[in-house]
């Protein structure tokens, strides 16, 4: 969709845009690397393309080495490991051509803390639990979970692991979870089963609330595919899932998607869209050329708005700056956002800023729970 609106314009220095796959068997549940260096390859060797968009996963070394030989630049678009990003501070002149567009595992962690410190501030509850799939994203921040929390006054009192890519019984991790007596507990969840984790929360009727990240609940279709039962849960989400209107380009971006293919765009499909559309086509444009270089230079000065940001900026390890912007609070970067499902609809609920600005509040489940003691 991206490369159809700007061929319309008229393409790049008066070239049209061809997007080209390859398939890299992610959505099959696998990280084969051979798949994926075969997959790569292809792109560099058979197709010859002059840029990759795709998702490193934990295959983020092979690609930087191809990507590094081929002097290609490649937009990671669903990795988290600081790692990748890492080596770009550490051997710039071999990993200048990784850039990163999604939140790295820093971020995410960061927003964590300060979404349950807001949730702290919103709620009083301190009890905190974690349940995890036991995969390597989430393998730092589960680490840094367990040494931050105490230190920032809450009480962790239950952490779980359950084995990814397997149909999962929750009753027991709840009933383990209560048992700890957990206030508020924190799924990670992004390669399955979130579906059944809701589920499970809402027909027990569990005291406690939720909020973290649910395969399933961050998309619009959870309503649906949950019959409700995702409602009370906060989870990390998008503004273009939830049709929050963060910027001008939020809106019209998620219509024009849902109008073409008849669903919601994801998280991934908003990341590409915006590479395309907005980042790499100013990049271009200001270099005036697509000497590898020279795009990269510019695209270390970017600064647009996306769908997810008033203000798109690189960091010297080609991350994408994270936060309120202090120099203009109109043009605030990327942000990890937080919304509660209510009555069928997401609802910002972090950041704090954002909560305000939608004069949105926090609700409480119907039954009973920790949250009748709060005066």
């Amino acid at each position: 969709m991206a490369a159809e609106q700007i061929n319309a314009e008229g393409g790049l220095l008066g070239r049209q845009i061809e997007v080209i796959g390859e398939d890299s068997n992610l959505e099959g549940g696998g990280s084969d690397p051979v798949i994926f260096n075969t997959a790569i390859t292809k792109l560099l060797t058979v197709h010859k393309v002059d840029f990759i968009i795709g998702m490193a996963a934990d295959q983020g070394f092979t690609i930087q080495e191809n990507i590094a030989q081929h002097k290609k630049i490649f937009f990671d678009i669903d990795t988290t490991q600081d790692t990748y990003t890492q080596r770009v501070l550490d051997d710039y002149d071999h990993y200048k051509y990784y850039f990163r567009v999604t939140f790295n595992a820093t971020s995410v962690f960061q927003g964590i803390i300060d979404g349950l410190l807001h949730f702290k501030e919103l709620t009083g509850l301190t009890k905190i639990g974690y349940l995890a799939e036991d995969l390597g994203w989430n393998k730092d921040v589960i680490e840094a979970l367990d040494v931050v929390l105490p230190k920032l006054g809450f009480d962790l009192v239950y952490k779980g692991k359950f084995p990814p890519f397997t149909t999962i019984d929750f009753s027991s991790y709840f009933a383990a979870a209560e048992a700890a007596g957990v206030e508020v507990l924190m799924p990670l969840i992004a390669a399955g089963n979130g579906i059944a984790f809701m589920k499970e929360f809402h027909d027990r009727q569990s005291p406690m609330i939720i909020s973290g990240g649910s395969s399933g609940a961050s998309t619009p279709e959870g309503w649906i595919i949950t019959d409700g039962k995702c409602e009370y849960i906060s989870v990390v989400s998008s503004a273009v899932d939830a049709a929050y209107p963060l910027t001008s380009k939020t809106l019209p971006f998620r219509e024009a998607y849902l109008e073409r293919w008849n669903e919601i765009a994801s998280g991934t499909a908003a990341c590409g869209y915006n590479i395309l559309r907005f980042i790499l086509t100013d990049a271009i444009m200001r270099a005036g050329t697509l000497e590898v270089n020279a795009v990269i230079d510019a695209l270390e000065t970017t600064s647009v708005e996306t769908t997810n940001a008033k203000n798109f900026v690189f960091t010297e390890s080609h991350d994408p700056m994270m936060g309120e912007n202090p120099n203009d609070p109109e043009a605030d970067y990327p942000m990890v956002m937080v919304f509660q499902w209510q009555n069928g609809l997401m609802v910002p609920i972090y950041p704090k800023k954002i909560m305000e600005e939608a004069g949105a509040s926090y609700m409480f489940p119907d039954w009973p729970g920790p949250w009748d003691n709060i005066s």
